[in-house]
Parts: structure tokens; C-alpha cells; sequence
């Protein structure tokens, strides 16, 4: 089997990590995150390694998440449900490796974008965005949550609209990216391609390399980028989901005559209740949490969502079947009670489910 995960490094000093399943969308495996984290620890000692490039193999992007087929398996054996919690373990503890990097890494957020993708990307030194940036945490599709840190990074948007990304899985572009703090630099993506080629040529054992990536960056980024959407319906999306619950929420959105409102709510409504209700507790409870404490929360509710019905009925009906037509357990906001929710934020919980 081709390794799915590649990893390189340059005469001067670059090391390339290049997630290699590209007819997947370079979808993350615990096959792939366990040498990931081993090499960032070598590397991170190693004084002839300055810096890290991380990217996706393929034309369609860097990273569509975890491999949810393999998840979908957990509910066939307590060794597969065993084999999904140790993922969760492995991918998290990965994604904080990359926020506390000493040395900088730079992240290709080129295509392709989503969940996992975003985890391995948010805590990285430089993270550029292109044309062809689609970036979402689209958990909420498949009746999960989001994870890999979400709830910590999503409450560093402006005003509420790391909510709005969280509960409707919206899908932006660069310059939304960039507005919500996802990314740091806009390069098209031709650029992005002359600039790892640097990178990769450069000797950094000659120079400081903070600031010499620093010049490297202005001299292939661009400035030509559109104006962010979510940045002209931030007053609205604050308007909305300031509330304390998705009730609250879709209540708001129903009083308000707005095309937008009318296309949130109806979005809102399409996801599972249990999902958007557990979600906007992890988003709330987070805003004073440290990193830690939000990947801490994050372990507990993935396990606990392991032994949800509806989870695995949301993977069925998108990615399993593809019918695009789920039926939850929990069919409306008011079938999943408060004492239900807080089940899932309880460790080593057996029953979390009818």
C-alpha cells in the first residue's frame, strides 16, 4: 500500500508532510496521525530542521477531515468502537502538538478544507488560503459535533460568527477564512506553488527564519481579494445566535422577515436536534476554556457520540447511503431534553442514547 502519509526534507532545512490519500481528500487515519505526531517530535529536535510544510497530495484539496467509513464501523464491535476512540486520542493529541509547535509550520489550506483538515490547520505559525479555498467544519451534517478543538477556536471569530459556521457547517471561501481567523495569508494558488518552491530551496541553516519566511510570505501574497461575506452579515448572524439556546435561536431567525433568516433557519432545521443542541453548550461553555480544556470536552463528547444512534444515522444518510435523508431518533429540538444533553458531556457515560 502507498504510504498515506509522506514525509521529506530539504537541503537547507525544510521538512514537507504531505498527506498522501488523494482519492479520499487526503482524509486523516489513525494510520496516518500516528506518524505525523512521531515525526514532528523528531523533527522538533532535530537543530537542522527550521521549519514545516504541511500540504495535501491531489488537485482537490488539503484535507476533507477524518475518514468517517472507518468511524461508521465503530458501532460493529467494541474493538472497532475501541479502534474510533483511540483516532479521536491520536488526532487530537496531534492538533495540539501543532498549536504549541516551537518551530514554524506552515500550513497549505489549498482546496479542500474541512473538520479534521481544520484541526491539523488552526494552530499552525502560517496558514495561507487561496482561490480555491472551501473551508468548513461540516460536522453537523452527519450528526456529530464539532471537534478538534472547534469550541476553542470557533469562540476567536468575530462576534458570534464561529456559532453561525458551527450550527449551520457553512461552507467559505479565503476571504471568509481569513475574516473568522482561520487563516493568516491569501496566495493564488499558482503563487502558493512558487512559494513552496522556495521554501524549498532556500538554505534557512543561514538565516533567521522567522523573519526571512516573513519576506517570503509578503513577496507571494496577494492583496486582491474580495470582500468577506460573513463580514457583511456579522450585525445579522449576532443578532441571532447571541442566544443561550437553539430554540432561542430559531425563534429569533423566525421573527425576522430576512431572506437570510429565512434560508438559517431552514438549515438550522435540517440538521439533528441532539447535534445543534450539544454544539451550542460545547461553544458556550468553551468561551473560558484554555486548549486543553476544550480537546478534554472534545474526547469526552466524541466517545460519548460513538454510542449515539443518531450519529451513525447521520453518516449513513450523507456519506454510507448517500439518500441525504436521515431519520433521527430525536426528531425535534424538544425530544432531547436538557438532563439527555448533559449526558454527553459526562465521562465514561455507557447509555447516552434511547
Amino acid at each position: 500500500m502507498e504510504n498515506e502519509v509522506i514525509f521529506s526534507v530539504s537541503d537547507g532545512g525544510a521538512a514537507i508532510i504531505t498527506l498522501n490519500r488523494p482519492k479520499a481528500l487526503n482524509s486523516l487515519s489513525t494510520q496516518m496521525l500516528k506518524p505525523i505526531g512521531e515525526k514532528l517530535k523528531e523533527w522538533q529536535a532535530n537543530d537542522q530542521i527550521h521549519l514545516i510544510i504541511l500540504r495535501g497530495a491531489g488537485e482537490k484539496g488539503f484535507c476533507a477531515g477524518g475518514d468517517i467509513k472507518t468511524l461508521y464501523e465503530a458501532r460493529s464491535s467494541q474493538v472497532a468502537s475501541k479502534n474510533a476512540e483511540v483516532f479521536f486520542e491520536e488526532e487530537y493529541q496531534v492538533d495540539m502538538d501543532i498549536y504549541h509547535y516551537p518551530k514554524p509550520i506552515i500550513a497549505c489550506l489549498d482546496g479542500i478544507v474541512m473538520g479534521g483538515g481544520v484541526g491539523l490547520t488552526y494552530g499552525a505559525s502560517h496558514r495561507i488560503v487561496t482561490e480555491r479555498t472551501k473551508w468548513a467544519m461540516p460536522e453537523m451534517n452527519i450528526g456529530f459535533f464539532p471537534d478538534v478543538g472547534a469550541a476553542y477556536f470557533l469562540n476567536k471569530t468575530p462576534g458570534y460568527v464561529g456559532y453561525y459556521l458551527a450550527l449551520t457547517a457553512s461552507v467559505i471561501q479565503a476571504a471568509d477564512v481569513l475574516f473568522a481567523n482561520g487563516a493568516d495569508s491569501y496566495m493564488t494558488s499558482d503563487n502558493l506553488q512558487k512559494f513552496l518552491g522556495r521554501v524549498e530551496q532556500t538554505d534557512w541553516h543561514a538565516q533567521e527564519t522567522n523573519t526571512a519566511l516573513k519576506q517570503l510570505i509578503e513577496t507571494y501574497s496577494s492583496k486582491s481579494l474580495g470582500n468577506s461575506k460573513l463580514a457583511s452579515i456579522q450585525n445579522e448572524i449576532d443578532q441571532h445566535f447571541s442566544k443561550f439556546t437553539v430554540e432561542e435561536i430559531v425563534e429569533s431567525l423566525d421573527n425576522d422577515p430576512s431572506k437570510f433568516s429565512h434560508e438559517t433557519k431552514q438549515l438550522l432545521l435540517s440538521k439533528s436536534p441532539s447535534s445543534l443542541k450539544i454544539t451550542l453548550k460545547q461553544l458556550i461553555d468553551a468561551r473560558y476554556k484554555t486548549l486543553e480544556e476544550c480537546f478534554a470536552t472534545d474526547l469526552i463528547l466524541a466517545k460519548n457520540f460513538l454510542k449515539h444512534n443518531d450519529f451513525f444515522e447521520g453518516v449513513r444518510s450523507v456519506v454510507i447511503d448517500k439518500d441525504r435523508n436521515p431519520q433521527y431518533i430525536y426528531k425535534s429540538l424538544a425530544e432531547f431534553t436538557d438532563d439527555e444533553m448533559k449526558k454527553f458531556f459526562q465521562d465514561n457515560n455507557e447509555t447516552v442514547t434511547k
